[in-house]
């Protein structure tokens, strides 16, 4: 077994319903270092993140080159599975994607429904983002490199009519697909995690956002990952901007 495939299997066991994997989304090789340090098992990236600290906007402003030259940067830092959050594939190819994953040492990604090329913007036609996800599990068996797919539907951040039904019927087909675990972003409500939980086959990823139940309640719903997605970027930008008006006030900023 390649270091790679190990580190592919390794990030797969961690998804455990009801014992969810944390991840603590990072953006940089020293934001990755921390989570490692603190003792998390794995790192997952954010694009939002990302894109910000390179001077991009969130939703595929970041050109897909830049994107993965963090994520090596990242994975080549860490001895940990590294995931990455790839939006909707920048509009390559399967194999295109599964290769730039292996070249970059990724053994995960998040894969969403929300097609960034339409105008306005809008999700995937269901069906249309199932094909994709097969054929990203079919490319990445040719290419003998492991992923793990967690498969992201965009139905609670878009606001459709009845978003639990129309992610249920989504992640389904996602799961047929050959997605290892189903995100239905911006999910809050206890009751809808539940149904998610229970009647999807595959651990349910819930992002940690205002709303969302604590991460003990989490794990007894069943959750079987949790992340935060560009939370702590945000936060850090925060806290930058806070001590900046300190500063400029005159104060020390310690």
């Amino acid at each position: 077994m390649t270091d790679l495939a190990a580190k592919a299997q390794a990030l797969r066991e961690l998804h455990r319903p009801g014992d969810p994997l944390i991840l603590a989304n990072a953006w940089d090789v020293s934001t990755a270092k921390q989570v490692v340090a603190a003792g998390f098992p794995a790192v997952a990236t954010t694009s939002s993140g990302v894109s910000w600290s390179l001077g991009h906007e969130d939703g595929e402003d970041t050109p897909a080159d830049e994107m993965f030259e963090v994520a090596a940067r990242i994975a080549a830092a860490v001895d940990v599975p590294v995931t990455a959050d790839l939006e909707s594939g920048y509009g390559m190819s399967p194999a295109e994607l599964v290769e730039s994953m292996r070249q970059a040492g990724v053994v995960g990604l998040n894969f969403e429904d929300t097609n960034h090329a339409a105008e306005p913007r809008a999700m995937f036609d269901p069906h249309e983002q199932a094909a994709r996800v097969a054929e990203l599990r079919e490319a990445s068996c040719a290419a003998g490199h492991d992923i793990v797919i967690n498969a992201r539907a965009d139905s609670y951040l878009v606001g459709v009519d009845n978003p639990l039904e129309d992610s249920l019927d989504r992640l389904r087909l996602y799961i047929e697909a050959g997605a290892d675990s189903a995100f239905p972003a911006g999910v809050k409500e206890e009751a809808d995690i539940e149904r998610l939980t229970s009647e999807l086959s595959v651990p349910v990823n819930v992002l940690l956002i205002p709303g969302v139940p604590d991460i003990p309640r989490l794990a007894e719903l069943g959750v079987g990952r949790v992340s935060v997605g560009g939370g702590l970027a945000k936060a850090s930008l925060a806290f930058h901007a806070h001590k900046l008006e300190g500063l400029r006030a005159g104060q020390s900023y310690w």
